[in-house]
């Protein structure tokens, strides 16, 4: 996976992230494509992303 596509999942996490937040509703759909997104991640990268986010800032 390139570098463009990791930033991609990243991006794509956290408005995910902040749709949850605003709306205070943890949807089954939302839940889901997270779980996914951070397989992926984990699976290209072998690091957890929500690791990396404390890291990170």
């Amino acid at each position: 996976m390139k570098n463009s596509e990791l930033r991609k999942l990243i991006s794509e996490y956290r408005e995910i992230k902040q749709k949850i937040k605003k709306k205070n509703v943890d949807s089954i759909k939302l839940s889901e494509k997270i779980k996914e997104i951070e397989h992926r991640y984990f699976h290209e990268t072998g690091r957890r992303l929500k690791s990396d986010f404390t890291q990170i800032g």
